[in-house]
């Protein structure tokens, strides 16, 4: 128990390098809210272990011997389905690659493996920042723990007026890409609007999350680009370290997309709320704004300027959500929004979009 008679989030550390399971062991075991149960080298291992302790977070490499990490994790998350699962991950193109494949097949989210060295990993003080907001994020998540989880369909304060949706922008962060994916793939071929899409994710990563996103839509989708002009029915994901906004719009020329790398907001970049905000500028009465699964609240004010252009806003419900920060803020401020299950979130979309002709 923490010193405030709480139980700490209990990790397991899964990695076969004993210097990356001392770094990480240190990172949470120096926090008074988690503490390492136990660690294991490969994947096998890490059943066992999962087997005879109760834990709530795992860390899990992917590249490892006997059992490697893409053959446990379908394993751990069927076997025991309230286990959160973080993969760890460097900045590499082929490890964005084997982390795509990681969270399509159930771990909520990855963190960057910390070293003392090169190579495309983050220094240990960096990596740490993110390891521990992360699991203390996924670990508090889902419906365990929850005192008041907010499940299927509600409006607060409905919104009222006509609407004409122009353009349909989706945001999310931790546990996103499962839930883009989810959202997306349920869009119907022929809809009428383009869908932009901010995910919180580094270069590259972006690369093969767009590419993800094509194969299971089915919606032509790529990275977008600096002055594209904006399409019915295709998506345009954010790229990495840079802030997706609109252009133009009202008695200007037609909308056009703008890739800037303005600073940060809320520490991300790309973040929701430039999107969300020059799309309502540029699509007064017109965007269709949906907040994902995320940590933070980043997109809440982006959205209150969605609402008072005229738009609509959805936000994911709390059970459904990995983590209920980003759309929980929107709720939170009194947005007019309406709170949905993530599979029935495609399907209201499409119901309030024309069909083309």
């Amino acid at each position: 128990m923490t010193s405030s008679g709480i139980q700490p989030i209990r990790v397991l550390i899964v990695d076969d390098s004993a210097v990356v399971r001392g770094v990480l062991g240190r990172i949470v075991d120096e926090q008074d809210d988690m503490r390492v149960a136990t660690t294991a080298m490969n994947g096998r291992d890490a059943l066992d272990a999962l087997r005879l302790q109760e834990i709530d977070v795992v860390l899990l490499d992917i590249e490892m011997p006997v059992m490697d990490g893409l053959t446990a994790l379908p394993l751990i998350v069927q076997r025991y389905p309230r286990v959160r699962v973080l993969v760890t991950s460097s900045l590499t193109q082929e490890s964005a690659k084997v982390t795509m494949r990681a969270l399509a097949l159930g771990a909520v989210d990855y963190v960057y493996k910390p070293s003392t060295r090169g190579g495309g990993t983050f220094g240990v003080e960096a990596a740490a920042t993110q390891v521990i907001a992360k699991i203390r994020a996924v670990a508090g998540s889902g419906t365990a723990g929850a005192a008041t989880p907010i499940n299927g369909t509600r409006h607060v304060q409905p919104p009222s007026g006509d609407f004409e949706p122009q353009v349909l922008a989706l945001a999310a962060s931790t546990g996103g890409p499962n839930a883009l994916a989810i959202v997306v793939s349920g869009l119907p071929r022929d809809f009428p609007l383009p869908v932009l899409v901010t995910q919180h994710m580094p270069p590259i990563f972006t690369t093969m999350f767009a590419q993800r996103l094509a194969r299971e839509s089915s919606l032509p989708c790529d990275e977008a680009h600096d002055g594209e002009a904006l399409q019915p029915g295709r998506i345009y994901v954010a790229p990495g370290d840079h802030h997706l906004t609109v252009i133009g719009g009202g008695l200007m020329r037609s909308p056009v997309l703008h890739i800037t790398s303005d600073p940060p907001e809320h520490h991300c970049r790309p973040a929701a709320d430039p999107m969300f905000r020059t799309a309502a500028q540029a699509f007064p009465n017109g965007v269709l704004a949906v907040v994902l699964t995320g940590m933070g609240d980043d997109g809440r004010r982006g959205c209150q300027a969605v609402a008072a252009s005229g738009g609509r806003v959805i936000v994911q419900d709390e059970t459904t959500s990995v983590v209920w920060g980003m759309p929980g803020s929107v709720v939170a401020s009194g947005i007019p929004c309406s709170i949905l299950p993530l599979r029935s979130i495609s399907t209201h979309v499409a119901s309030l979009c024309p069909v083309r002709s």
